[in-house]
Parts: C-alpha cells; structure tokens; sequence
C-alpha cells in the first residue's frame, strides 16, 4: 500500500486563532495524545510575538517538555528574530510563510514580499549552516480574502525561487479554503512536471467543505504529504474567512478507506479530537 505522509498542525495553527488559550501542560498533553496514535510529524508552536499570538507564548517551555521525543517538531517563524529563538530551542525544522499577495503578506508578518524573500533567503541560508530542515509555505496560493484570485504563474515563480535558495520543502496553502480540485491540480501539475513531487506538501482548509477533493486532486499529481488539524480547529487569525483546517480525522479516515497507508491509529486519533474539543471548549 501506497503510504502518504500526515503532518499535524493542531498544536499551533490549530490552537493559534481560537478565544481559549491552553496552558504549556495542555498544548502538551494534546500532542503526546496525538503521538499515541501514531502521528510522528507535528508543528508544534510558533516565535512570534505573543502579543500578536498570545496562544503560542512559551513555545520555549513546550519544547524543553517534548525534548526526549523522537518526533519531526516544527515551528514557525516569521524573521530572523524567530529563527534564533528556533536555534536556541535546538529545533530541527522551521516552517516560514510568505503570502502570495502584498495585501495578505503585510498583514500577515508586516512586510511587503520583497522584503520578505530577502530575509527568508538569509534564514535559509543560515539554516543550511546549522542543519536546520527549512520549508516555505506559499499562503493564500489560490485566493487572497484581500485581493481575490491568486495567478497560478506567480505561485510557480515563488516555488522556483524558493526551490533555488535550497529550501527543503514547498507546501502549497490554501489558506482561506478557497480552492477547487481543478485549480488544485492545475497548479501541482505545473509544479511537479518541472520539479518532481517529493519536495512538496498541501495545506487545505474546508471552508467550503472541498479539503478532501483537493487533497485527492493533489494526490493525482503525485502530491504524498499534507497537512491536516486534530478536530478541524483553527484557522488563520490576519485572514478574514479562514474557518477551520482539514481534520486529521476526516483526512485519516478517508485515506484508510481507500486503501492507504499513514500509520496511523483511528480509534486513538478519535480520542484525541475528543481531547482537542475538551481543551478548547
């Protein structure tokens, strides 16, 4: 059986945009839940200032918790300042996020994209020196709650520079849930014709209930990683309309069912959306 790869974001896109804030204990008890069941990739929280994003304070404290895990953790970063707070915490893995209109980037980390590419490409650079695994995410990849559709030939020209600069992995995002299967696999279609599909991933949110079929547009194009959150929590806190993410739940099932492999256990994934509904409620 074909394995497909799930990367949980609960613990931080997830939790970062609901009214009840979890302690360090609690963020840290949904992700040992989430590791019991089999889930072995995770973001687990973010540097980012906490007056912007006071659900992902102590972040530092989180880490030192889960630091005898043999888990993949992420964090996100938004600058420079983010990444040496990530090396500090000896992370393995920092996620950035580069919007693909100036109206959502701006709101999003305060930066116009020119700026923004300058700096991640000094992150990354640095992150090559320290062995730390870099991926970008190309936000808003379809349609911007700002300025509307997004050219799919812009998204390309972001992935071939990013791809140039030595990041490890591309995640396409459909941040506000509006994309359909044919722009889905129109754009990784471009995407892995010309750069193979292992060095990509898929973010998707079912805003308009169409995650699933995007996830499986993607996965005719080879597309064999994707991003899912326990319970459908969360959403993005600078993006008018971003509801919920894919639920790793949904996701699983569906995967399952169809015959894939992921390793990982519905009954105990079930009880921890059980848990994440607990703790958020």
């Amino acid at each position: 059986m074909k394995k497909i790869f799930v990367n949980e974001v609960g613990p931080r896109d997830g939790l970062q945009n609901i009214d009840i804030i979890l302690n360090v204990d609690e963020r840290f008890q949904l992700i040992e839940s989430l590791e019991r069941a089999g889930i072995n990739s995770l973001e687990v929280g973010s540097f980012v200032n906490p007056k912007a994003v006071p659900a992902m304070h102590k972040t530092d404290a989180l880490l030192e918790k889960l630091s005898t895990s043999n888990s993949n953790y992420s964090v996100l970063i938004p600058n420079t300042h983010g990444y040496k707070q990530a090396k500090e915490n000896k992370v393995k893995e920092v996620c950035l996020v580069l919007c693909a209109t100036e109206s959502m980037n701006k709101e999003n980390i305060n930066k116009n994209i020119k700026d923004t590419i300058t700096e991640f490409k000094a992150i990354i650079d640095m992150a090559k020196k320290d062995q730390i695994r870099t991926k970008i995410y190309i936000s808003v990849a379809f349609e911007c709650p700002y300025e509307g559709p997004v050219n799919s030939g812009y998204v390309y020209d972001l992935t071939k520079e990013f791809l140039s600069y030595g990041i490890n992995e591309v995640v396409i995002a459909d941040t506000i849930g509006a994309g359909n299967p044919n722009q889905v696999q129109k754009v990784f279609k471009e995407l892995v014709k010309d750069f193979g599909s292992s060095v990509f991933s898929a973010h998707f949110h079912d805003t308009r209930l169409l995650a699933l079929s995007n996830v499986k547009a993607a996965m005719e194009e080879g597309i064999t990683k994707f991003d899912s959150c326990i319970a459908g929590l969360g959403g993005c806190p600078f993006a008018p309309g971003a509801s919920g993410n894919l639920a790793t739940e949904d996701l699983v099932s569906m995967l399952h069912k169809e015959g894939y492999e992921t390793g990982i256990n519905e009954k105990m994934l079930r009880n921890s959306a059980k848990l994440a509904a607990q703790l958020t409620n």
